[in-house]
């Protein structure tokens, strides 16, 4: 290791200070890290529908399936499919997640015939015993799994991002030293790895957290490109997130409707209400407020947000699908003195219910 467990120790790490933001890219993460969670299959055909219409919005990267087993998770059985009928866009980046390397092997089909992936997601937990409840691999054992994969990634032109879990704290094991942090951020960069997710796995993070800990990677990894990995289990996504990027960061996920969790795989929670990654149509609306530049169309985003509210048969965790942008001139309502009130009462019921 180039960074020995004595000199993290020793070595006074300084917070992230806060930058202005400028050119972000966010990826969305409905179709994968979104749907993982729904014990409901979803069709081949609305996730296609979900995909382009996030496409369409002006996502630059998105997630859009997984490589896990089907009988472990049904809801990506039709990963190829969902490969082959989405329509392609130039500088769009289509992202996978690759669980293991029979994954991989059904991933290489694809490639070779023409309707891959442009990058994918590995993932080992910083916090050992999650990793070994979550993926039933040590760190040893995943990291030697994870070197192969990334050599027959890069073989087939594919990038891949490396991603260290529990990073900000850990629902089995509680507090995650930066050691641990590290040890997994170095495997992928060593191995390779063109980006690095920085995952609030089950959003234990706050913004104190946040500074103090991307600061400290940021000083070990100086060269490192990060991305913001947020949920948003306490409320904490969207704040969280725009600490991040304020600490110089560009890469963030979100998800629609802020939908997301432990895979519904079947097997016990490791612990209650952990679920919801940062929600997009909040996130973009907020960055929109500050001036950062995402090149999303909000109202395309609100709108595929209301889809796939009809879609899930529920409402989802979305601020802004139901209030709506912020107004900075008179509205039509504002015009006619009393109609706003009575368009709030009569909206209230669907607010609220």
């Amino acid at each position: 290791m180039r960074f020995p467990e004595v000199k993290l120790k020793e070595k006074k790490m300084a917070n992230s200070k806060p930058k202005s933001l400028s050119e972000i890219i966010v990826c969305e993460c409905w179709a994968r890290d979104g749907l993982q969670s729904l014990p409901i299959f979803i069709s081949t055909e609305l996730k296609v529908e979900m995909i382009n219409r996030i496409v369409d919005a002006g996502f630059k990267k998105v997630e859009v399936t997984s490589f896990s087993h089907p009988k472990l998770l049904p809801q990506f059985a039709d990963a190829t499919e969902v490969l082959r009928k989405i329509k392609r866009k130039n500088g769009v980046s289509y992202v996978v997640l690759m669980p293991n390397q029979r994954g991989m092997e059904r991933l290489e089909v694809c490639q070779k015939e023409g309707y891959g992936a442009s990058e994918l997601i590995l993932m080992i937990s910083s916090s050992e015993k999650h990793n070994l409840l979550n993926f039933r691999l040590s760190h040893k054992e995943a990291m030697h799994e994870h070197a192969q994969i990334i050599k027959k990634a890069h073989s087939l032109g594919i990038k891949v991002i490396g991603c260290a879990g529990t990073v900000y704290g850990c629902p089995v094991a509680g507090d995650i030293p930066l050691r641990e942090v590290a040890k997994i951020v170095e495997f992928y960069l060593q191995e390779g790895a063109q980006t690095i997710m920085l995952g609030d796995t089950t959003g234990m993070a706050n913004p104190v957290i946040v500074r103090q800990r991307l600061g400290e990677l940021q000083e070990l990894f100086p060269q490192a490109e990060f991305i913001a990995h947020f949920h948003d289990t306490r409320g904490t996504g969207v704040l969280n997130s725009v600490v991040a990027l304020e600490c110089g960061l560009k890469y963030v996920d979100s998800s629609i409707g802020a939908i997301g969790g432990q895979p519904a795989t079947g097997a016990p929670k490791y612990s209650a209400g952990h679920t919801g990654n940062t929600c997009s149509e909040d996130l973009i609306g907020v960055l929109s407020e500050m001036g950062a530049t995402t090149g999303i169309h909000l109202e395309k985003l609100i709108a595929a947000g209301r889809l796939a509210e009809e879609i899930i048969g529920s409402r989802l965790r979305s601020n802004l699908i139901y209030s709506g942008p912020v107004i900075h001139g008179p509205s039509t309502a504002q015009k006619e003195p009393g109609k706003s009130i009575a368009l709030a009462m009569e909206a209230g019921p669907q607010i609220l219910g």
